[in-house]
């Protein structure tokens, strides 16, 4: 049996859609299909080749695939499997970003509605189990409250993005997947060298990070300058790679989340 893994790398694309909401061509491929000999479904990914990427004046280097690809190994060197297997590879348009598609659980169906991760509710409502990030008015001017879980899972992906100094951590770029994973996706406006995280994920602004993950980025402080720099430089600068050692040395040192410091700390739309 072929494993997915080979399959992401070398299996044909063949694009069976695309996200019309995303600011770069985005789309949806399948890998392989049910009436080839593998007897295998087929592999969702996503598709984002550079060609379909619109320039950044604040990011001019790289590519936003490479980006997405360098955040990937980042997660993958601490050892959390916070984003989805992500790589670089030609496809139908040329060199892009593919990363396997996740499954997102369903919280409306007809046995009821739960909360997603991360939501909204009446101002002053906020449910057990959530924190919240801030307050402002619907539509219909009613008062409402931005919350997210106060869920490990998540967490770590808010950790993660302190790392990254993820510029873009909307709502719907946190997936809880039917494996039963939190998983964040849209990396491909990280790892600037200037601080400009905005994110979704404030409710643990301020508060002490565990000593679990902690424990997870020390050890891979001490790997970051050696092997995982190498890699990384073929996707991100020097410069870049020397922010995220000086970001890592920091939380190392002083294990605790940060507050907003920018005028706009929350990415638009924020879900």
């Amino acid at each position: 049996m072929v494993e997915a893994w080979d399959r992401l790398h070398s299996g044909e694309l063949r694009v069976a859609g695309r996200v019309s909401t995303a600011s770069n061509v985005t789309l949806v491929c399948d890998i392989g299909d049910t009436d080839d000999d593998t007897e295998q479904p087929p592999l969702r990914v996503v598709y984002k080749p550079i060609r379909g990427e619109r320039p950044l004046w604040d990011f001019p280097d790289g590519t936003l695939a490479g980006r997405e690809v360098a955040s990937y190994l980042i997660s993958e060197a601490i050892g959390w499997g916070v984003i989805p297997e992500t790589i670089l590879r030609e496809g139908p348009f040329g060199l892009g970003m593919v990363q396997r598609w996740v499954q997102g659980v369903d919280n409306h169906t007809e046995r009821g509605t739960r909360l997603d991760l991360i939501d909204l509710c009446p101002t002053g409502a906020v449910p057990d189990g959530f924190r919240e990030v801030l307050r402002a008015l619907d539509q219909e001017g009613n008062p409402v409250s931005l919350i997210h879980a106060d869920d490990p899972r998540l967490q770590r992906v808010a950790v993660l993005d302190v790392l990254l100094n993820n510029a873009d951590r909307k709502g719907g770029h946190a997936l809880e997947s039917v494996d039963g994973q939190v998983y964040g996706v849209d990396h491909g406006i990280c790892l600037h060298t200037e601080d400009k995280l905005r994110t979704v994920l404030w409710g643990w602004a301020g508060q002490p990070i565990s000593a679990e993950l902690i424990t997870d980025i020390t050890a891979f402080a001490t790997r970051l300058p050696g092997r995982v720099a190498d890699t990384l430089s073929e996707h991100i600068t020097d410069a870049e790679i020397d922010a995220l050692i000086e970001r890592t040395r920091h939380m190392v040192g002083n294990p605790v989340m940060p507050v907003p410091r920018t005028a706009r700390p929350i990415p638009w739309p924020a879900l």
